[in-house]
């Protein structure tokens, strides 16, 4: 059976053509870089230099194991690799990384709730987490495997792409709430026509997005043509600068939670909009805890949110 350590061995011997340049970059001796060579002649019975008293030269099956050395070396520290993140839990069964790419509000919502369960220790699952916009973890998902997982967004048709190699699979819906100053006097969860919102200053998305275009045609649909006061795509500091009575603003129910007792939620009917939740997987690769992570995920996002400190 061909060694793995000479397979890294021939690799930098035929590369700088050199026992002495390959025993010095491995740490090995000369004669102990000859000897490993001369042990992969016999394993494989093949000729794989022409020595002479000063030099060595590969031969064509040489370059030709390096090229397929290089994938079997791959492989195995993949495999390594993997080894190496599956871990014993508290209760002595395994537990598996899962690399995790995850968009901010709904990691606000759910992972402080996901982890702080008293069963997530017994899941097996251990988070290595991305936590960024969609077109971030997208590119995660593309890059060489840096992530196993990713839970995106998407507002209306457009905005965003991603190879068809991944697997998609819907969540759910997110909707948009319009949240206005309290000090502006109109009572919490009461209904408000678009036309009474008309002439108000609004915080909007930052032009140029998926999202502020779908808005931005909703808003001329209704005859809205609002006076802009702040362009914001952080869902925090808009909730913050509207409690602050700056201006109204469109905020998804995963954003809502931790907002400020100084805003109010006011239901427009004129005025539906969403984005919507879906995972994306490698089809080519799989990583059993993310079903794991994806039911308890299911759970948290049908329990009744948590109602708003008054």
């Amino acid at each position: 059976m061909v060694n793995p350590v000479h397979l890294r061995t021939l690799i930098e011997a035929v590369t700088h053509k050199s026992f002495t340049t390959a025993a010095a970059r491995l740490g090995y001796t000369a004669s102990a870089v000859s000897q490993q060579m001369a042990s992969l002649e016999r394993d494989t019975g093949t000729v794989l230099f022409t020595r002479s008293a000063r030099s060595i030269e590969p031969t064509p099956a040489a370059l030709t194991m390096v090229r397929y050395a290089r994938r079997v070396l791959t492989d195995i520290d993949a495999l390594l690799a993997a080894s190496a993140a599956a871990e014993l839990g508290v209760d002595g069964k395994p537990v598996q990384e899962l690399r995790l790419g995850i968009f901010p509000s709904l990691a606000t919502y759910v992972l402080p709730r996901m982890l702080g369960s008293k069963d997530w220790d017994s899941l097996g699952v251990r988070l290595q987490l991305i936590v960024g916009e969609p077109a971030q973890t997208i590119q995660g998902l593309r890059s060489d495997g840096e992530l196993d997982l990713a839970l995106v967004f998407q507002v209306g048709p457009a905005g965003l792409s991603w190879p068809s190699s991944l697997n998609r699979q819907w969540i759910g819906d997110d909707h948009f709430r319009v949240v206005l100053p309290r000090s502006w006097g109109i009572t919490d969860g009461a209904e408000v026509t678009a036309e009474q919102l008309a002439d108000m200053p609004w915080i909007m998305h930052h032009p140029g997005f998926a999202d502020a275009t779908l808005i931005s045609r909703l808003f001329s649909a209704l005859n809205l043509h609002p006076r802009v006061v702040a362009y914001c795509d952080d869902f925090n500091a808009s909730l913050h600068l509207a409690a602050a009575g700056l201006g109204a603003a469109l905020v998804p129910d995963l954003a809502m939670e931790q907002a400020p007792e100084a805003v109010v939620v006011v239901d427009v009917p004129e005025i539906r909009l969403a984005r919507s939740i879906f995972s994306l997987e490698p089809g080519d690769r799989s990583n059993p805890q993310a079903r794991v992570f994806m039911d308890r995920l299911a759970v948290l996002l049908a329990e009744p949110r948590l109602s708003r400190p008054r």
